[in-house]
């Protein structure tokens, strides 16, 4: 098969997918065959794996299939579509001629698990098992043993539901940077005073970021509801249906408050100036969510129940990700997902007890960061999904799409939620225990030269703070009872205690 645009010869998946004319977005890696040497490039919109002639597989469709179960990352809803099209003659002879090879194993696992049926070949009784999924490309789950191919079944999820991840080169560089033991060194660093402050902060922080995020501002009521979720957000049971219903409940405007999963069609867009929609996102159909949904929650159960096996960051992303392109609610959904990127990180003890990285701070930073990563999945499904839309703006859903959100690349959304993570512990967290130890120190250099309230003493500390490390002719005034001479010596006291020199910034407010 070749290419338009260079002229290569496809390999593997991409071969086979052209070859039977699959309408499925295409896997993020793409191989070809190529006059050189071998070279990998790497690009937002994926992955080019170059092959020089040595590699090119045996002719016919087995050949491209051989190729893709050794050199590329499964996709599993591509498998799917091949599998329903191939002709299993040809792969029984192939898988009978060498019954124990791992390329032919894993093909036989994969063909039996989505068309639910036998082929005609005899259970292997001897030999050791091989892994579904290669370690060495993949993060991998808990391993369930399969006795008939004597293959470890160790994907993330299951037939239900199983986005997958890749083991790239950026995934392993956020690995090696242990933010977990990060944070809590930051954390075990600090008075413990301090860092009970900095906890109610950062819970609120979180708070008001996650519904900005949305573009609201909650009332007190709604936001001290959403506070107490999150501080218990490692107790969820996000294994019953009930839990999310309670969880929507709670987060959401009482009159958009829901009894189950949503039982309309829904989307992301924008209205334009012609009161027409802009569709960014088509959702699930109403009827595939609860399936969707039972699969999504007995995969996040088995990750959690396998304790540390696989990373938690991983899990946070193909749960948290998962759960939004889902999205099983009519209103709420951006909310608990970013709510259950925590209940992963605290329930897997990345995150300190009792402490929140507010991730939803870093999102709301840099939100067209965000949006590519909600994008590299929206873009690639939207071609495949077909609908229409009435006057009401009501949508209707044509094609059969619930695999589009079954089997996903959860890779650049695990990626960027590494990220996140590192800018809330390296910004959010050490910035407020940073200025709560230093406005510390400050209250107290205020206090040996004036021993004045304290609410007087904060308002000087930070209008020094504003003017740079001196207080300002203009405020000068606010202050009578001070003399010229204690105020230079507050001045100093506070420049030494924030470690800063009048012609650096000291922090006017928290974080």
């Amino acid at each position: 098969m070749q290419s338009d645009a260079n002229q290569e010869t496809l390999l593997g998946l991409h071969a086979l997918m052209d070859d039977f004319d699959l309408e499925l977005p295409r896997p993020r890696v793409r191989s070809c065959l190529v006059r050189g040497n071998r070279r990998t490039w790497v690009t937002e919109a994926g992955v080019l794996e170059q092959y020089p002639r040595g590699y090119k597989p045996e002719a016919g469709r087995v050949g491209q299939l051989r190729f893709a179960l050794k050199y590329e990352p499964i996709d599993l809803g591509a498998y799917k579509a091949i599998f329903a099209k191939m002709d299993r003659t040809e792969l029984e002879r192939w898988i009978q001629s060498e019954p124990h090879s791992i390329f032919a194993r894993r093909a036989w696992y994969l063909f039996e698990m989505f068309t639910g049926t036998q082929l005609e070949v005899a259970d292997l009784k001897s030999g050791p098992y091989i892994d579904l999924l290669n370690p060495e490309i993949h993060i991998v789950g808990p391993a369930i043993r399969a006795r008939r191919q004597r293959v470890n079944a160790n994907l993330l999820g299951s037939l239900d539901y199983c986005p997958l991840i890749r083991r790239t080169e950026k995934l392993m560089e956020a690995f090696n940077k242990n933010l977990a033991e990060r944070a809590r060194a930051l954390i075990l660093a600090v008075d413990p005073a301090i860092l009970k402050r900095a906890v109610h902060y950062l819970f609120t922080k979180e708070t008001k970021a996650s519904f900005a995020i949305e573009g609201e501002a909650p009332s007190k009521d709604r936001a001290s509801r959403f506070v107490a979720t999150l501080v218990h957000a490692e107790d969820f049971k996000a294994s019953i249906h009930d839990s999310f219903i309670e969880l929507q409940n709670a987060i959401v405007e009482p009159r958009y408050s829901q009894k189950a999963w949503r039982e309309v069609q829904v989307y992301v867009g924008e209205s334009l100036s012609d009161f027409s929609q802009l569709v960014h996102f088509v959702c699930p159909k109403p009827e595939d969510v609860p399936s969707l949904m039972n699969g999504w929650m007995r995969m996040l159960s088995n990750l959690i129940d396998s304790k540390g096996q696989v990373d938690p960051v991983c899990v946070a992303g193909a749960a948290a990700f998962g759960f939004v392109f889902i999205h099983p609610f009519d209103d709420g959904n951006g909310r608990i997902h970013r709510f259950l990127v925590h209940h992963v990180l605290a329930k897997l003890k990345f995150s300190p007890q009792g402490l929140v990285f507010p991730v939803s701070a870093s999102m709301l930073r840099n939100m067209t960061t965000y949006d590519k990563a909600l994008e590299a999945f929206s873009d690639r499904i939207a071609p495949f999904v077909h609908y229409t839309m009435d006057d009401d703006l009501a949508m209707t859903v044509a094609n059969e799409t619930a695999d589009l959100y079954r089997y996903f690349d959860a890779t650049p959304q695990t990626e960027y939620l590494f990220e996140c993570i590192e800018d809330a512990i390296a910004r959010d967290l050490k910035m407020e225990l940073d200025f709560l130890t230093s406005y510390d120190a400050a209250m107290r250099a205020i206090q040996e030269v004036v021993d004045m309230p304290s609410q007087r003493a904060a308002l000087l500390f930070r209008l020094i703070g504003q003017n740079h490390g001196r207080l300002s002719n203009r405020k000068r005034d606010q202050f009578p009872e001070l003399a010229d001479e204690e105020i230079e010596r507050i001045e100093a006291g506070i420049q030494a205690a924030t470690s800063l020199n009048p012609r650096r910034a000291i922090p006017t407010e928290n974080g």
